[in-house]
């Protein structure tokens, strides 16, 4: 269990060239508005007194009737001397009855909280176990979240959407995101003309009567708001990942009258799967399934295994598949830190778009990202303490989600690939953060420890500093086609002295020939001399828009054209000469 404020992966749809400005203004909207309602929640203390180990949800719906019934057992580990146990519950659900192995137990049930009594007392770090029975007519809203009934087709239906914090419209939790639970089964009976999807895998599907009763179990650790049921006529097909030898299911669950398209749809779900092991490690929950679950929403919801879909556009089947790994396997610990989860979801939605599409596709997807963020000339990727009761702040699509993909394509840049993302696993697969929370320092140190760089000089000017850089460059070749470049830089806002950063150029000969160099330029005015081997026809400034920035100017340096025409090329013996890379 950790105290702190998580910054969670919410509703997306995200990012094909052609409509990623809509997409990212509903995503940004949806994210606004769920957060809105988390910071307007005062986390409830009284459920601090206890770790949660594990949780049986055993509910009775009907798609066609707004009503649960439930049996919930919680098994948990007391923190503290105690003899009271605090569970979040809506008032609208009435409580029958409170059980534990030894005893009926009292309890009261007021201002969406249900109490619990031991009448011996619990020791600190004694573990325990309660089954509470309730039933009841959830609440309702008017954006589609909590516990929804809606129909399809005319064809009732069911789902739930509880992030943030709606699982206490259904059953009896702990939704403070502080304490994910270690294990749980959900298990759900309904009419037999009806489907029930949930988190994890299917252990038994028994039929008696009229209803049929669908067992599911999650082995990971789960915030109760990555909890989801879905209930309605279902119809199921799957696809197989093959990938190192090792294969699990994507299973889909769709509206009848959505199967052909969705079936056509999803098939690059095994691409992009495919994609993000290689790249990241395993899928995390590989020995359950992956998933997706129509539902009457705009957008999706990455429930753990299981992610619910408004739709099956790539971008939303990219955006949410990615959270499984950034977000739901580890989630960033605060509002400050959201870029880990929403930052990289964006960039992995753009490494579809390079794999799937094409390096053209994928430069204009940057050439976007980088108009955008450049539209202002303030604002840091890190959301700063005296911004986190700025909701739209917090989400904003500029910075957040634009800039934080950006950063990280900057990031890899740098580091290399093979560094890059072998930093990355390493970040994912520590065992400290694997299924828990992290920090952006702690991204940093991993990457650091990987490449054996130091980080500090860009988390500084590029994740907590602001703004952005403008370059004026001037280049020549002088006589023995060397080429000679120097490199002046602004910055859009003063808080960053100078941004240090590998800058690359295009080299174009007279003949057609082409080479890729990246300078690290570090200070104003720095000068660089490299052989090139060809006639320079011309010089492009960062091709693919590989970094952040605006305003840019290249031209010739007349200056020292002039120069070489009045007297011979003289090798300048102090002149400090930097390459980094070359290219073909």
């Amino acid at each position: 269990m950790k105290n702190t404020i998580l910054a969670i992966g919410f509703l997306c749809a995200f990012i094909a060239n052609a409509q990623s400005g809509k997409e990212l203004i509903d995503v940004v909207k949806g994210e606004h508005n769920k957060a809105a309602q988390l910071q307007q929640f005062e986390a409830n203390e009284n459920t601090a007194s206890y770790d949660l180990l594990y949780h049986k949800l055993q509910f009775e719906v009907d798609p066609a009737k707004h009503y649960i019934k439930g049996e919930v057992t919680t098994e948990f580990r007391t923190l503290e001397n105690t003899d009271k146990i605090v569970f979040d519950l809506s008032d609208n659900l009435e409580v029958a009855s409170v059980t534990s192995a030894e005893e009926t137990l009292d309890f009261t049930h007021e201002n969406n909280e249900l109490t619990i009594t031991f009448s011996k007392g619990l020791c600190e770090d004694a573990t325990e176990k309660v089954t509470i029975i309730y039933e009841g007519t959830p609440n309702r809203n008017a954006r589609g979240e909590g516990f929804v009934t809606t129909t399809h087709n005319n064809i009732p239906s069911l789902y739930t959407l509880s992030e943030p914090y709606g699982s206490r419209d259904w059953w009896p939790c702990k939704q403070d995101l502080n304490d994910k639970i270690d294990q749980i089964d959900v298990v759900i009976t309904a009419p037999r003309a009806y489907k029930a999807v949930s988190n994890g895998m299917i252990i038994s599907e028994e039929t008696n009567g009229d209803l049929v009763t669908t067992h599911w179990q999650h082995n990971y650790p789960i915030p109760s708001y990555l909890i989801g049921m879905a209930v309605t006529n279902y119809e199921v097909f799957s696809q197989t990942i093959e990938n190192h030898g090792e294969s699990f299911d994507i299973v889909n669950y769709v509206y009848p009258e959505s199967r052909e398209k969705a079936e056509e749809y999803t098939k690059v779900t095994v691409d992009i799967m495919n994609l993000f092991q290689d790249l990241f490690g395993d899928y995390p929950f590989k020995d359950e399934k992956y998933g997706h679950a129509e539902f009457a929403y705009g957008g999706g919801m990455e429930h753990s295994t299981i992610s619910f879909m408004g739709n099956f556009s790539r971008s939303l089947i990219a955006h949410e598949l990615a959270h499984q790994w950034f977000g739901n396997k580890v989630t960033c610990d605060s509002w400050s830190d959201i870029w880990l989860n929403e930052g990289f979801a964006t960039y992995l939605s753009g490494l579809v778009e390079n794999h799937l599409d094409g390096e053209e596709d994928f430069i204009n997807w940057k050439r976007g990202k980088v108009a955008d963020i450049t539209t202002s000339r303030n604002g840091s990727v890190y959301v700063k303490e005296e911004k986190l009761d700025n909701v739209g702040r917090i989400f904003s699509s500029r910075l957040t989600y634009n800039k934080g993909a950006m950063v990280i394509h900057m990031l890899r840049n740098k580091l290399g690939d093979a560094e890059f993302f072998q930093g990355i696993r390493n970040y994912l697969n520590d065992e400290e953060l694997a299924y828990g929370y992290a920090s952006t320092d702690q991204l940093k140190a991993h990457l650091e420890k990987t490449s054996g760089e130091d980080l500090t000089e860009f988390f500084n000017d590029w994740i907590y500093g602001e703004g952005y850089p403008s370059y004026d460059v001037a280049w020549y070749q002088s006589e023995n086609n060397g080429l000679n470049i120097k490199v002046n830089q602004e910055q859009s806002n003063r808080k960053v002295d100078y941004f240090e950063m590998n800058v690359p150029f295009l080299v174009i000969g007279t003949q057609g020939e082409e080479k890729i160099i990246t300078l690290d330029n570090t200070f104003n005015g720095q000068e660089f001399t490299l052989t090139v081997g060809f006639e320079i026809a011309d010089v492009i400034f960062d091709p693919k828009f590989d970094l952040i920035s605006r305003n840019n100017t290249i031209g010739i340096d007349i200056e020292a054209v002039a120069d070489l025409e009045i007297k011979p090329a003289i090798e300048d013996t102090t002149q400090k000469t930097t390459a980094v890379s070359f290219e073909k």
